[in-house]
């Protein structure tokens, strides 16, 4: 049942069966919850598109698409892969809950069913979409941070989505898993949070700094672990965002990690953001064409900065792809 002073939360059902739906629908509108109905699984899908759904409940055998393919098409869109599914079947065998299980479904409820087990699986996975919205909306508020920093500096427009989109791409070259491709994406708006605790006297100053403030500068990415932290979401991240100015050779910072001590997701994000800086315009320079960019990057790699591989990985991303050069 909904909080006193809360939204009722959404819930779909989906069921070709007259009588089902009409219980289904009448025992979760007398418990204060807003119910959209679907008669098949057309239906279903096109209520998902239409407005937002806190909770699915599918009957599995419906014409058109059955509630296991409604369900794999819910999980596997972006925008609706965390809306809690609960498959509805009569079949009880073994087989038919591991194809739910494979499809996404976040619970089953047999036929027949009881009130009460019904109302404590809606509330309990409607109290889980609870927490995942919170956890989201933390998200939203850090990236949000993360391009107010980026705004502040004319010269740096488009960094972090580029740094998102370059570092996905690098590590699909690479074949990386799915989960450190998700965290380079958060890592490119996030990378640079820590410059929250920088004086803007230092972040925006002109000329070069002083020995003093580039020692407060080199602690962003400590301060941007911390604010970071508290996310268990973010914990892939995390090390990306601390060492993403690392180098190869030991001379970089937070940590001063060589080689492989360095996370490979870290190295990633920094090739991308060493080419971005050099092929996007500053405040002393023109922006550098894409081949003068990577010469430089290939002279870094034979001072012991840069990862080779990584760099001439990267050059082949640019090169095969059709993102523009930063400053074009």
């Amino acid at each position: 049942m909904p909080q006193p002073g809360q939204a009722a939360p959404t819930v779909l059902v989906a069921d070709d069966h007259d009588g089902s739906l009409s219980l289904l629908c009448e025992l979760l509108s007398r418990e204060g919850y807003n119910v959209v109905q679907a008669e098949d699984g057309c239906q279903a899908l096109a209520r998902f598109r239409d407005q937002p759904v806190d909770l699915a409940l599918l009957d599995v055998m419906m014409p058109g698409h059955t509630g296991l393919e409604v369900c794999e098409a819910i999980k596997a869109d972006e925008a609706t892969m965390l809306v809690p599914v609960v498959l509805i079947t009569g079949l009880q065998s073994t087989e038919h809950r591991i194809a739910g299980i494979h499809a996404g479904a976040d619970d089953f409820l047999s036929k027949p069913f009881s009130k009460e087990e019904l109302l404590a699986r809606v509330r309990s996975l409607l109290r889980l979409k609870h927490f995942t919205d919170e956890l989201e909306s933390a998200e939203t508020v850090l990236f949000s941070l993360a391009r107010g920093i980026e705004s502040k500096d004319p010269y740096t427009g488009g960094h972090c989505e580029r740094l998102s989109k370059y570092s996905v791409a690098l590590a699909q070259r690479l074949g990386l898993p799915q989960e450190q491709q998700k965290a380079l994406r958060r890592a490119g708006v996030v990378h640079d949070i820590g410059k929250l605790a920088v004086p803007e006297h230092i972040l925006l100053k002109p000329g070069p700094l002083t020995k003093e403030e580039r020692a407060v500068m080199e602690q962003h990415p400590v301060a941007g672990e911390r604010i970071c932290a508290p996310l268990k979401s973010f914990r892939h991240v995390l090390p990306i965002i601390r060492h993403h100015h690392e180098k190869m050779d030991g001379s970089g910072y937070p940590d001063g990690l060589t080689k492989e001590a360095i996370p490979l997701t870290a190295r990633i994000l920094t090739a991308v953001d060493v080419y971005d800086a050099l092929a996007t315009e500053r405040p002393y320079r023109k922006a550098l064409p894409r081949e003068e960019a990577f010469r430089i990057m290939r002279e870094e790699v034979k001072r012991g900065w840069w990862e080779a591989a990584l760099v001439y990985e990267f050059e082949a991303v640019m090169r095969g792809s059709e993102f523009p050069a930063a400053g074009e």
